[in-house]
């Protein structure tokens, strides 16, 4: 292999004069500055680390990735901002075991949410024969695990749908019949005694209410799965807010749930399916009051932004750890007893459909806010901003 300038110099060092030998600190220092700005170009993170597992180098990719300031970071353990590795064991690793190199995945949470990938490779020196330090090279793979998700829940969403007719006929017709006898035996409740025609009525009207739950539990499977477009007139926002807040009103007075409402005077209308934002605004009701215990507080806000209206629920709960904020959306994930990991996943479509955004923060142990956006027109293109494409690539 080619020597380089490095090697060639300090061969002849013993007989460069003062004069050449300032000559070749300024190559070095431009052959320095020129790979510096090559690394903090590119976007994979570049870590490297002495035997003694102490940062001496990093570029401002791997800085952005793991929210490190570049000049406080240089020094500390490697072990600090990369941990669960046995950092110790892999530096002092020999040469021949370096064969294999080491391959992980990383999920950060600060300064924001992303999923990185990472290897270790080993910094020899040739001449000793020896692993004087590693680089870690680390690449955001966000993007590529959040297609893959979005593939697998196409999968699974086309197999539910197929499935769903056959759901719907299956439960549907013994559901219907069941309707029909109970009609006929209350029929027969009027010529049985009064005494024990009202216990038997009691025992019907549970079992019709049962059957009205099952009903609605297929309706809301039938929707996860097969949305219908929505059909989409100006309304006013606050109105559905203040109409499905009303169709909890009994849910909220049995917890003691306070809801304080914020809602813009002047906010404008918005085309919008209202059916479908009602059930969108009552589901995320409905999840924040079964977050909160007795004595908790609902606030919900709308404002008017330059090119949308936003809508937030803020709750009191118990919020929703870290490790499953990233999932609350998925079909049937859900952290509840008796819940069925639907509701967030409906929400998601009706909000999609308008064109809208939804966006969830938690603070576990404090409570949880779901803001979506709605388009004051309707969207059927987005134009990116410049840069946008590069930046993805």
């Amino acid at each position: 292999m080619k020597g380089t300038f490095l090697d060639k110099l300090i061969g002849r060092i013993d007989r460069v004069d003062p004069q050449s030998l300032q000559s070749f600190v300024l190559k070095l220092s431009r052959e320095k500055g020129f790979l510096e700005t090559l690394f903090n170009t590119i976007q994979e993170g570049i870590i490297v680390a002495g035997r003694d597992g102490k940062i001496s180098y990093l570029n401002a990719a791997a800085a952005e990735m793991l929210g490190l300031d570049p000049e406080r970071a240089v020094g500390d353990l490697l072990a600090k901002h990369l941990r669960d590795l046995d950092w110790t064991k892999i530096i002092a690793a020999d040469k021949n075991e370096w064969s294999k190199v080491l391959a992980r995945e990383l999920e950060v949470f600060y300064p924001r949410q992303r999923f990185l990938s990472f290897y270790i490779v080993p910094l020899v020196d040739e001449a000793a024969d020896l692993v004087t330090g590693l680089a870690v090279i680390l690449r955001d793979v966000t993007e590529a695990r959040q297609r893959a998700a979005t593939a697998l829940e196409s999968e699974k969403l086309s197999a539910l749908t197929l499935l769903a007719a056959g759901v719907a006929h299956e439960l549907g017709n013994p559901l219907n019949s069941l309707n029909i006898h109970l009609q006929l035996m209350e029929r027969e409740l009027k010529s049985l005694p009064a005494a024990k025609a009202g216990r038997l009525r009691k025992d019907l009207g549970i079992a019709r209410e049962e059957i009205v739950r099952l009903d609605r539990i297929i309706s809301q499977f039938l929707r996860a799965i097969r949305p219908t477009k929505p059909d989409l007139q100006r309304a006013a926002v606050n109105d559905i807010v203040t109409e499905s807040l009303a169709l909890l009103d009994r849910e909220v007075k049995d917890r003691d749930i306070l809801v304080e409402l914020e809602l813009a005077d002047d906010l404008p209308h918005c085309l919008v399916d209202r059916a479908q934002l009602q059930q969108a605004f009552y589901n995320l009701i409905k999840n924040a009051l079964q977050a909160m215990r007795a004595g908790g507080i609902l606030r919900i806000r709308t404002e008017a932004g330059p090119d949308h209206v936003a809508v937030s629920f803020v709750d009191t709960g118990h919020g929703i750890a870290p490790e499953h904020i990233g999932r609350v959306f998925e079909p049937y994930f859900t952290t509840k007893a008796n819940g069925t990991g639907l509701g967030l996943m409906i929400v998601q479509r009706i909000v999609r459909e308008h064109g809208g955004t939804l966006d969830v923060e938690s603070d576990t142990g404090r409570g949880t806010t779901v803001r979506l956006k709605l388009p004051l027109t309707e969207k059927r293109t987005r134009l990116l901003e410049a840069g946008s494409h590069h930046e993805r690539q």
